[in-house]
């Protein structure tokens, strides 16, 4: 999907996952949007990223609803959802942003700010290669799951 469609389909529910497809499970993120643009859920985008940019920012201030998915490395055996606060600023690190930060951009440079969750899936390896581990694949599954309970609400 182009950036420029998804700008005009974001107005109800985005979902973004990114992560690196090519170190196992760390692209379990970009898979699970993958997952959720290819079921064409009514009112729902979905953009798979290699990583959070700041060019973001607009495109999640017309969104009512957003998730952000990613792996987690350091989190417990099950998928967690957690509500997403903004950033205190817009300071960016690198050439990369974080899901706080993009949401704080989007309030300062666009005025709107939606509500977020930040959805992590535990993820043990991230060496090269596509497949997913099966820690990974069931917080997939779990994702998906979640994704449309969260999505159907709006």
């Amino acid at each position: 999907m182009s950036e420029n469609s998804s700008r005009s389909a974001a107005a109800n529910f985005l979902v973004i996952g990114y992560g690196n497809t090519l170190r196992s499970d760390d692209g379990v993120g970009a898979k699970v949007a993958a997952a959720i643009e290819e079921l064409a859920l009514h009112g729902v985008t979905a953009l798979v990223r290699h990583q959070l940019t700041p060019e973001l920012a607009e495109t999640i201030s017309e969104a009512r609803a957003v998730v952000f998915v990613d792996a987690a490395v350091d989190a417990v055996t099950e998928v967690q959802v957690w509500q997403l606060e903004p950033a205190d600023g817009t300071q960016l690190m690198a050439h990369g942003a974080c899901s706080r930060t993009l949401r704080a951009m989007a309030k300062q440079f666009f005025g709107r700010c939606p509500r977020a969750w930040w959805l992590t899936i535990p993820v043990e390896n991230l060496e090269f290669g596509e497949e997913l581990s099966p820690l990974a694949r069931r917080g997939y599954k779990t994702a998906l799951e979640k994704i449309r309970e969260l999505a159907g609400s709006y």
